[in-house]
């Protein structure tokens, strides 16, 4: 008995070296699949084409490909086709078919894949239609699956409901939807007082990748809230609420709404009025014009007064500042945010006979008058017994 316990405990001693020498003997472990992007491939179609392609390797060796390439469908066309395509593998080399997403062009391509160091260089053609684009690309570098996804997140903007304007601007609405939807909803606005963002028409290649295009607009601020609720109704709306636009906390302040309205609405032509009053006094200028636009809320104030640049010219100074009134957050509010605008000066003769033809050569940053401005919130702050916005410590003081 004690002689098979022995040979037992020899075994048992043995048995790890038996398994390392096994495991040293079989077959090495394949390498585990990896994802790697190209974010871009540089010069093709003359730098305009947007470029993701996709690789996954089993060590260094690629084992499957997808391009996706948006370009503009002309020279110098904002507007964007797109296509997509699965790559054939064979060694180096990498080819497909398909068509083009918008334009139902067919498309070829076929890259040769070089790795050179630590980057990758690519030749080859992509045909879309009868138009084929040579492919020559140097020094193109790969990241992972991460990296990829960190750079392809992005924040739209649009806030559903803030609980305050603070971080967001009264009059400026954002609607994402489906791209299929778009056309509809724009149809929509045909007739209404709501002014639409030329550049988000732009059906970008983030767009098209997502599937999802926003629509920016201006309304008036007592109209925001209905706009959105509606939009939020309308197949094809992902989500709308307001965003970034016009105003700054810096020159915004915020004070009670009860001596400023007219049952629920605002009553613009005293607060324009009283607004008026103020900064004539801050620039020592004449009123001219108080105007409230209709479609967007935005007030615009002209001043004038005699120049002090050549005082026996009499030559005058107009000044205008734009200004936005709303609630302090969506609804009605128990008080009101006033933003107003940096001045802008032109001096022009007015004079009744002849007159001198003068051109302003400064930038259009250059054109507001700083020292026009000095005081002038302050002054509003004081006439309208109200708060200013405290960014350190984010609240009204």
């Amino acid at each position: 008995m004690r002689a098979i316990l022995l040979a037992l405990a020899v075994i048992a001693a043995a048995a790890p070296e038996l398994g390392w020498a096994q495991s040293k003997s079989g077959t090495k472990a394949a390498p585990a699949n990896e994802t790697r992007y190209f974010t871009a491939i540089d010069g093709l179609m003359d730098g305009n084409a947007d470029v993701i392609l996709k690789e996954t390797r089993q060590g260094k060796n690629v084992t499957a490909a997808t391009l996706d390439v948006c370009y503009p469908v002309a020279k110098n066309s904002d507007r964007k086709d797109r296509f997509v395509v699965s790559l054939t593998v064979n060694g180096q080399t990498l080819t497909g078919a398909t068509q083009s997403n918008g334009a139902k062009e067919p498309v070829t391509v076929k890259l040769n894949r070089k790795p050179t160091g630590d980057t990758f260089e690519f030749r080859g053609q992509i045909a879309i239609g009868k138009t084929v684009t040579e492919v020559a690309s140097t020094d193109n570098s790969d990241v992972s699956e991460k990296e990829f996804q960190e750079s392809q997140s992005s924040d739209d903007g649009i806030t559903a409901q803030p609980k305050d304007f603070t971080d967001v601007s009264p009059e400026a609405v954002s609607v994402r939807l489906k791209l299929d939807a778009v056309v509809e909803f724009l149809k929509s606005l045909k007739g209404q007082d709501v002014e639409i963002s030329l550049s988000s028409l732009i059906v970008t290649c983030d767009a098209l990748r997502a599937g999802e295009q926003t629509i920016s607009m201006t309304v008036d601020p007592e109209r925001a809230g209905a706009l959105i609720a509606k939009a939020r109704a309308m197949n094809g709306v992902v989500t709308a609420g307001w965003t970034a636009g016009t105003v700054e906390m810096d020159r915004t302040i915020r004070f009670p709404a009860a001596d400023w309205r007219d049952g629920d609405k605002i009553n613009r032509d005293k607060l324009g009025s009283a607004i008026s009053d103020v900064l004539a006094k801050t620039y020592n200028a004449k009123p001219t014009s108080v105007a409230w636009n209709p479609v967007t809320g935005k007030l615009k104030l002209t001043l004038k007064r005699p120049s002090q640049l050549m005082p026996a010219l009499e030559l005058t100074d107009v000044i205008e500042v734009s200004g936005l009134v709303s609630p302090d957050k969506p609804g009605s509010a128990d008080a009101l945010m006033l933003w107003i605008s940096s001045p802008t000066t032109t001096t022009l003769d007015e004079a009744a006979a002849a007159k001198l033809i003068l051109s302003d050569e400064s930038s259009g940053d250059e054109e507001s008058d700083t020292r026009d401005d000095g005081g002038a919130i302050d002054e509003l702050a004081k006439a309208f017994k109200a708060k200013r916005w405290d960014a350190d410590n984010s609240v009204w003081k």
